[in-house]
């Protein structure tokens, strides 16, 4: 038996007729349909797209949650050596669906909120914004797995290599010692 492919999230529904119904959604985005996300990153392999479950739900407040999780392939650049480098980006997160900047402000603080306009929410857009703030700001092979390794080299503006400055250890008497010469 084969594995059907799973569908494509919905890029617009209403989350307030959902969190009334305690809907859950699950399903796909294309990475490459994401313009923002793509140009934070390295690439997205052809054809990678982002898992996401979403469910809405009301709380004890009857205040309107979202709370999703996703996963998306990607590939980032090692800061330390600027090649390529998997990665797979993971979130969890539970947002207020709200409509003025007056409701947000009156939300606990474990619910972000999300900003909707005329009961109805743009998920992709939604889903961006999270897989945005999970990027790490600077990514970094494993040190044992960077082509870089301990064999980085540092040059100077002229092109040739730079040598490794010794720590200087500061004496902490040094001062005393200035004092002594000026008091004759």
């Amino acid at each position: 038996m084969s594995k059907a492919s799973p569908t494509e999230l919905p890029k617009t529904v209403d989350p307030y007729r959902l969190a009334e119904q305690n809907s859950t959604l699950e399903g796909t985005i294309p990475l490459g349909d994401l313009t923002r996300f793509q140009e934070a990153v390295l690439g997205v392999d052809e054809g990678a797209a982002c898992s996401v479950k979403l469910s809405f739900y009301m709380d004890g407040e009857r205040r309107r949650v979202v709370s999703g999780e996703l996963e998306a392939p990607v590939n980032l650049e090692c800061q330390r050596c600027m090649g390529s480098m998997p990665v797979t980006l993971n979130s969890r997160f539970s947002l207020g669906l709200v409509t003025s900047d007056e409701q947000a402000q009156q939300l606990p603080r474990d619910l972000e909120p999300f900003l909707t306009e005329d009961f109805t929410a743009n998920l992709w857009s939604m889903v961006e914004d999270e897989l945005l703030l999970v990027l790490p700001p600077f990514p970094l092979h494993d040190r044992n797995e960077c082509p870089a390794g301990e064999e980085l080299t540092a040059f100077e503006p002229d092109g040739s290599e730079a040598e490794p400055e010794a720590p200087k250890k500061e004496n902490p008497f040094s001062v005393l010692a200035g004092l002594k010469k000026t008091k004759h």
